[in-house]
């Protein structure tokens, strides 16, 4: 896959602290197969798409938490948003989570090529449910600020 948007991720491919955080890829059936689960089989923005290709498994300045695959952080989320009835209307994907999964970034899958990043809370100090609010205006740029600070010596997260 040529990589258009994430350039700085597929020429830094490890962390700057220790150098022994490596990004762990996820094969391109893979990631069709999470486009037909979680996008109605239409394809993901290309940064997405790029960001799984090179590192699907594991990213060193994005959390995954302790999940085993990309499928099974997304069935957490959601199960969370359920049981809490909360509902994101448009077609998202997960890419952090955080706070025991209370907290989380995601992606709206039908945006352009380079969407933008959210941050959302399933719950916020016992009394909040369901706030949401923009991160970052593109993910490249997100993910490139964090490979700045890392490159700084300073926690990605």
């Amino acid at each position: 896959m040529k990589i258009e948007y994430l350039k700085e991720l597929e020429l830094n491919p490890c962390d700057y602290i220790y150098s022994h955080f490596v990004n762990e890829p996820i094969s391109l059936t893979e990631i069709e197969n999470l486009e037909r689960l979680y996008n109605n089989g239409k394809p993901f923005p290309k940064a997405l798409k790029e960001l799984l290709f090179l590192a699907g498994k594991f990213c060193y300045v994005l959390e995954y938490g302790a999940f085993d695959s990309q499928q099974e952080m997304q069935g957490y989320v959601r199960e969370l948003l359920e049981e809490d009835n909360i509902s994101i209307q448009r077609p998202f994907f997960v890419i952090d989570v955080y706070n025991a999964g209370t907290q989380f970034l995601y992606v709206y899958l039908d945006e352009d090529d380079n969407p933008a990043v959210h941050e959302g809370f399933h719950y916020y100090e016992d009394e909040f449910k369901g706030y949401s609010h923009l991160c970052s205006g593109s993910l490249s740029s997100y993910i490139e600020t964090l490979i700045n600070r890392t490159k700084k010596g300073l926690n990605p997260f």
